[in-house]
This record gives structure tokens, C-alpha cells and sequence, in this order.
């Protein structure tokens, strides 16, 4: 299976190219562009951050010593921003009374650790949790997302039914444990999902890898 998977990132990096994931100034917005990217594109993300820096609160005290309702306000075009405000503030909070407001202290725990202190936050799920960890800190450990189930569904290398954690035990444990690999392969993944293997109408006889698919095509759920 692993030489699938490696065969699949080479031509889809032969196609795309570097996509230069994550965009963010600082390992801290990175962190915060991961909570307000959750049910919503990119773009809207990009001027709830320009809002934040404008404001000059890009750092986790001065973010959490926002009223919620302006920090609520400040996120609107992110959506949801209610509910991202909290979940936020939730996850400030937690950086600054475990690791004294210093991402650095919270990146050097490890991998496993942290990973399970993220998810016990509430709002934070581990789609976001992983990509913080990789994105954020660094830390090598695979991002599942909707485009990586559909993807990988659909030439038959997982089942349907399998679930976040199958699909990131499949990828972590026959890839090498290579941050920038998992890095790129996620955003590389994510690219092929919106131009091609989309979710109706998919364009599976340009996709960088139809040649990989099943004989009989796109595997569909039983």
C-alpha cells in the first residue's frame, strides 16, 4: 500500500507543484486561521486575520483579553464567528494556563500528549487539533480531511466507512514519519479534491491520477 500512496504524491506534486501550506505570518496565526477555517473557505479566513492584526492582537494574551463580543465581531467573515470566538477563546486559554502563553513550551510536549490535550478543548476536533500540530508546530502527524476520504475511497485503498483515525493510521503508518512530506501531501490532496475528484461531477478523465483508479473506475459506496 505505501507504494501507492508514495506513487500518488509524486504525480500529484508532478502536477501541482509545491502548494506552500500553511499560509500565516507566525506560528500563532497559523494556530488561529486552523480554529476560524473549520465549515468555511480560505478567503473569509484571510480578512478575519487581517481584522486581528489590524487590531493588534496577534498574540494569545492579548487575543484572550478581548471582550468576546469584540473578538466575536473582529471574526465575522470567518462565519459561525460566534461559536469560533468560543472555541478560541478555548483554545487561548488553554495555551496560556498550560504553557504560560508560549506556543514554543506548548510545541516542545509531546506529539501524542498534546495531541490529546487539543482534543480535549471543546470545539476543537481532530482535523483542526492536526493541523495545528503539523502546521503550527511542525510536529509530524497526518490531517485528514473530506477530500482525503473521498480521494482515497474512490480508487478503493480505504473503505468508505473507514473513519478519521483509520485513514490517519493508514497514511502514518506506511509514509515516513517526514513533517514535510505530510505537509504537502495533505495540501496536495486537498487541491486534487477541488479541481478534480469532486464530490458530484468529478473530472476523473483529466485527474493527475485516473491511471490509478480500478479498471472498472471510481469505486463507488456499497
Amino acid at each position: 500500500m505505501a507504494q501507492y500512496l508514495l506513487q500518488a504524491y509524486e504525480r500529484l506534486l508532478d502536477t501541482f507543484g509545491p502548494q506552500h501550506w500553511w499560509p500565516g505570518d507566525s506560528p500563532f496565526e497559523i494556530m488561529v486561521g486552523a480554529v476560524l477555517v473549520q465549515n468555511t473557505a480560505w478567503p473569509n479566513v484571510e480578512r478575519a486575520i487581517a481584522n486581528l492584526r489590524e487590531a493588534g492582537v496577534m498574540e494569545p494574551r492579548a487575543l484572550y483579553a478581548l471582550p468576546p463580543n469584540e473578538l466575536a465581531e473582529l471574526i465575522r467573515s470567518a462565519g459561525y464567528f460566534q461559536v469560533k470566538a468560543r472555541r478560541l477563546r478555548n483554545l487561548l486559554k488553554f495555551v496560556i494556563d498550560e504553557y504560560d502563553g508560549s506556543l514554543e513550551q506548548m510545541f516542545g510536549t509531546d506529539v501524542a500528549t498534546l495531541r490529546e490535550q487539543l482534543l480535549a478543548i471543546h470545539g476543537i476536533g481532530p482535523e483542526t487539533a492536526d493541523a495545528i500540530l503539523l502546521y503550527s508546530g511542525g510536529r509530524p502527524t497526518f490531517v485528514v480531511d473530506t477530500y482525503t476520504h473521498r480521494v482515497l475511497a474512490r480508487h478503493g485503498w480505504i473503505g468508505y466507512e473507514a473513519d478519521y483515525h483509520e485513514i490517519k493510521s493508514h497514511f502514518e503508518s506506511t509514509l515516513p514519519a517526514d513533517t514535510s512530506l505530510y505537509n504537502e501531501y495533505h495540501a496536495l490532496l486537498v487541491r486534487v479534491g477541488k479541481e478534480f475528484c469532486r464530490r458530484t461531477a468529478p473530472k476523473c478523465e483529466a485527474c493527475p491520477l485516473a491511471e490509478m483508479l480500478p479498471a472498472s473506475g471510481i469505486v463507488e459506496p456499497s
